[in-house]
């Protein structure tokens, strides 16, 4: 019998949270325009379009939705800021594109929250 590093299996569990949350997004209507795209800045897990709109979904998982949020530090928000205003610079209206960014907390059951526009201003 073959031994699952712990690396890995994390591995497939955020694949399948990703997964899950990605399902979501598209029976809400959103098209899913990318998953885990790379820029120089950085990785973001998922992107949405609502409309003429786009959405960054970054995806957390772990034991508890709380936990969950506190693995989402200042300097990987602004590393996501960093990549959505490089995948935005393709857009026909570029910074004039509409968006926001999303944040989809996934427990250890594969219960989820999705706290919209979680970077806006409070």
């Amino acid at each position: 019998m073959q031994r699952v590093s712990r690396g890995r299996m994390a591995q497939c569990k955020g694949d399948a949270a990703e997964q899950g949350i990605a399902r979501d997004y598209e029976r809400r209507g959103h098209s899913i325009a990318r998953r885990r795209w790379r820029g120089r800045a950085g990785e973001v897990d998922l992107i949405t379009r609502d409309g003429d709109a786009l959405v960054f979904v970054e995806v957390k998982a772990s034991r508890s939705f709380a936990q969950a949020a506190r693995s989402l530090g200042a300097r990987q928000m602004a590393r996501l800021c960093a990549a959505a205003e490089e995948f935005i610079a393709g857009e026909p209206r570029g910074a004039l594109t509409e968006m926001r960014f999303d944040v989809a907390l996934v427990d250890a059951t594969g219960a989820f929250e999705i706290v919209e526009n979680a970077f806006g201003a409070a």
